[in-house]
């Protein structure tokens, strides 16, 4: 029986710099940590029909979302050799520029926080249940495809 605490991997709006920052600096003190892996999804300016992307406007069925994110989560942790690892994901309004998806792993060695974090970003798009609607500049919206 699956006995790990299930997370809400969500926070409302753009994941800020700061917060990265605070996250990487927290592992500092964790002296077994030999590589660290980092993705950082940002919004882009697309363009669609001549229009201007301004922000997506994310929205979740959030229980089955987390419960995805966290087979994910365990199944990573079950594969590659990992310390820890986090996941974060945006809910609501991100303009563009800003940051939406943040995955972090870590590990006694480089390999295993790299596999580990492109596996977990590719899984993220094809199976967790967020969607995203791109607001255009005209105000319109365009729902976005993974």
């Amino acid at each position: 029986m699956d006995t790990a605490k299930k997370k809400d991997v969500f926070r409302d709006g753009a994941i800020t710099p700061e917060f990265v920052m605070n996250s990487i600096a927290k592992h500092s003190v964790k002296t077994d940590i030999g590589a660290h892996s980092i993705f950082l999804g940002q919004i882009r300016k697309d363009e669609i029909d001549g229009k201007k992307v301004n922000a997506i406007e994310y929205t979740a069925h959030k229980e089955m979302a987390n419960a995805q994110f966290h087979i994910i989560r365990e199944d990573a942790f079950t594969k590659y050799n990992l310390n820890c690892m986090h996941i974060y994901h945006s809910l609501g309004a991100v303009n563009t520029g800003e940051i939406s998806l943040f995955v972090f792993t870590s590990s006694p060695h480089r390999r295993d926080a790299i596999d580990a974090c492109n596996e977990i970003v590719e899984r993220i798009k094809q199976e967790v249940p967020v969607w995203g609607k791109e607001i255009l500049e005209d105000g319109g919206h365009v729902w976005k495809e993974n």
